[in-house]
């Protein structure tokens, strides 16, 4: 037999088989022949699977939106991926307004109070910037490969022998049809030995299947994982964007207050606080505040006299139980000393509501 002949033959087979399994196909769906169904297990792991691919595929896709919102920026570098080159660097969104900032106030001059704001906002936009860019490199790595590894590698695996399955089985079903209509003793029992080989084959890719979709388990752990490197980045991230923005707000904060009046009217309201994030605790030691010497003798002479001051509130501050006043930054309340109070409070009034309020949260004024 030369080569020739065998690949004629081994495409009529193929050909037989793939008739054999459509003929097989069409009357389950038509309700004409039994279907072997799969154990409970098995469909279970099939449908985590399915549930697993689906959603990872959609939360990729949303935080690939979330780090490049430009669709032209993410085609381009879908493109450049493909090819396997690296995508031109360009400026990002933080850095090409900090750079307008920056000539915009070398333009009007640096000596002026708007040209040097304008220049010290430009240079604490391209710091976000650079913080953005590790942002999305270290996301890149530690949680988007990981996702598309596992759509692009491990559920290609298993869709393929899914469908292997999806094969054996009807060839199991067609051998297990093809001997019932067998009438003949000797075609019986050629059915037969076909229908204990397609049974031992289905059986075997079953469990190769059922292997496979176990791993789906340490999937989700890998997930849970690459899922806490995510948002370790994004802490860091927004931990650097609210250190420079506190560094700007009092590199702002000290311009003489006719600088910050707007349109030449002489403005009495101070640039605004901002209240300290629960979640970036740890940058709190950057927050401005008032002098340790001046607050500790204002609030000495305050507790030692019977009378009161006004204080502005520079965070606000939520009252822990009803002896307490909550605040709000910037408004400006009453505070007095009673005797046996606690040296780190003070009492508040706001109108005709009083409790008691953390001196941290105050500044006395004249």
């Amino acid at each position: 037999m030369n080569i020739m002949d065998f690949n004629m033959k081994k495409l009529a087979a193929d050909a037989g088989t793939f008739l054999s399994r459509a003929v097989q196909f069409t009357e389950e769906k038509l309700g004409q022949a039994e279907k072997t169904e799969l154990d409970a297990h098995l469909e279970n792991l099939l449908s985590k699977a399915e549930c697993t691919k689906q959603w990872t595929e959609k939360i990729m896709k949303q935080t690939e939106v979330l780090l490049q919102p430009n669709p032209n920026a993410r085609i381009e570098e879908f493109f450049y991926e493909k090819l396997d080159r690296k995508a031109p660097s360009r400026m990002n969104n933080p850095e090409l307004l900090g750079q307008y900032m920056i000539d915009a106030g070398n333009e009007f001059g640096p000596g002026t109070a708007y040209g040097n704001a304008l220049i010290k906002c430009g240079e604490t936009q391209k710091q976000i910037g650079t913080a953005d860019r590790e942002l999305i490199q270290t996301s890149a790595i530690n949680f988007l490969t990981p996702l598309r590894n596992f759509i692009e590698g491990d559920y290609k695996t298993i869709t393929k022998e899914r469908k292997l399955l999806q094969n054996k089985r009807l060839d199991l079903d067609a051998a297990k049809t093809r001997l019932k209509k067998a009438k003949v003793a000797e075609a019986r029992a050629a059915s037969e030995q076909e229908v204990r080989i397609t049974q031992s084959e289905f059986d075997r890719q079953a469990e190769i299947t059922r292997l496979l979709l176990e791993g789906i388990s340490s999937t989700h752990a890998h997930h849970l994982r690459c899922l806490n490197d995510f948002v370790e980045a994004q802490m860091t991230y927004y931990a650097q964007c609210y250190k420079y923005m506190l560094d700007l707000q009092k590199q702002l904060g000290s311009f003489p207050s006719t600088f910050l009046s707007n349109n030449n009217q002489s403005s009495s309201a101070p640039v605004q606080s901002i209240s300290t994030p629960s979640v970036l605790a740890s940058a709190s030691a950057s927050l401005p505040s008032v002098s340790n010497s001046v607050v500790t003798s204002g609030i000495s002479e305050l507790k030692s006299s019977s009378g009161s001051r006004k204080a502005r509130v520079l965070y606000d501050y939520d009252a822990a139980n009803s002896s307490e006043l909550s605040l709000l930054a910037d408004e400006v309340i009453t505070v007095y000393s009673m005797p046996g109070m606690d040296s780190d409070w003070l009492m508040g009034e706001r109108g005709n509501q009083k409790g008691k309020v953390p001196i941290t949260y105050l500044e006395l004024l004249n």
